[in-house]
């Protein structure tokens, strides 16, 4: 299936197994998503991920993390659209409920995390927000 935004098909794949407290979730694989699967693991939101390759692009398979029940993600919202970029200098990046969950940014440097490229002093596009 072709979508027009692959993240915002990303972010409601794992919102909704969340919701339905699936164990893992099974996402079409891209460069992108990978790395914004990383910085979850690293996050600590979810317990880890495999790559399950096909004869098509490849499967990210993702192992969600729950505490006696209670996921580790809460929420998840797509802030960059296709139809509306939203663009941040360094000092204006977004802190995600008072640092408690992590803003995702596209920068020049690569896909990183807010205090990451606020240490690193960059700014780029605001992809997603998750808490």
């Amino acid at each position: 299936m072709n979508t027009t935004d692959p993240i915002a098909d990303y972010l409601t794949r794992v919102r909704n197994a969340v919701r339905a407290k699936f164990k893992r979730v099974d996402i079409p694989a891209s460069t992108l998503k990978r790395e914004i699967t990383k910085i979850l693991t690293q996050q600590k939101f979810v317990s880890g991920f495999s790559e399950i390759q096909d004869n098509k692009q490849g499967i990210l398979r993702i192992t969600l993390r729950y505490t006696d029940g209670v996921p580790a993600i809460t929420g998840l919202a797509r802030v960059s659209k296709p139809g509306l970029r939203v663009y941040a200098g360094a000092h204006g990046l977004p802190r995600v409920m008072n640092g408690l969950g992590v803003a995702i940014i596209s920068t020049s440097k690569g896909i990183l995390n807010d205090k990451e490229a606020r240490t690193q002093n960059i700014g780029g596009e605001v992809l997603c927000e998750i808490w």
